[in-house]
């Protein structure tokens, strides 16, 4: 995002005219009539794709009491078994992050988590082999003010939060400068729709995440994006 203003501020001093996507915090909120199992597969698509190295990945992953403890068990089960390696093998889950350096800043936020109070579920290590790979990292107990929180990682750490109801959990979710993407997962799909109407973000996803047609439209909103076209781009896509 600093970059990207920099950018935005030389353009303006040249009068021209750019569309910018400046990253995201994207919210996932798992209420707790959710199906648990499909409410894990999206968090692994929407935190671990790709390394983690995707600005729409939804990082802030709001579970509701009732189910939370019972998601990442179910989470961490997963996660035990997925392969880490060659990203161009295709019996691996997830590859290496992209550089030395990229690695150290991802460990950086690692390590302020767990100096910051939150539970480490899952992951967490560097592994022991050529290359920059990272396990999947999962926190819990993750508050609203903690740097894992409020911090563009991009890299492989999901940070889970707890909540108690709807409107409580809008507020939290909307609370960041950034408004890129968010998703819900829900079995009622009035309350679906609700929340997407709440939330200040472009592409919108219920009961799935990551998973959006090219034909849709990709931007966002608040810090995330500039330019005409991104403000007014706005999707859902729904599972089928």
């Amino acid at each position: 995002m600093p970059t990207g203003r920099k950018v935005y501020a030389a353009a303006a001093g040249g009068m021209k005219h750019v569309t910018m996507e400046l990253g995201g915090k994207s919210p996932m909120i798992v209420f707790d009539d959710a199906d648990v199992e499909n409410a894990v597969s999206g968090a692994i698509l929407g935190n671990f794709y790709s390394s983690g190295q995707v600005c729409s990945n939804g990082t802030r992953v709001f579970v509701q009491e009732g189910i939370k403890e019972a998601f990442l068990t179910r989470l961490a089960e997963r996660l035990a078994k997925a392969r880490i390696g060659d990203p161009m093998d295709p019996e691996v889950s997830f590859g290496p992050v992209v550089s030395q350096g990229q690695m150290e800043i991802v460990k950086g936020y690692i390590a302020k988590a767990v100096a910051e109070g939150a539970r480490l579920v899952f992951g967490g290590r560097q592994l022991d082999r050529a290359g920059f790979y990272l396990e999947p990292t999962v926190f819990a107990d993750v508050t609203d003010d903690m740097t894992i929180a409020r911090e563009e990682i991009f890299g492989p750490v999901m940070s889970v939060l707890d909540f108690a109801s709807e409107e409580e959990v809008m507020a939290r979710a909307n609370a960041t400068e950034f408004g890129l993407a968010a998703g819900v997962f829900t079995r009622d799909l009035s309350r679906a729709h609700r929340v997407v109407r709440g939330f200040e973000a472009g592409t919108c996803y219920i009961n799935t995440y990551n998973l959006a047609p090219v034909e849709a439209p990709f931007g966002g909103s608040k810090m995330s994006a500039s330019g005409a076209r991104t403000r007014s781009s706005r999707s859902t896509t729904t599972a089928s």
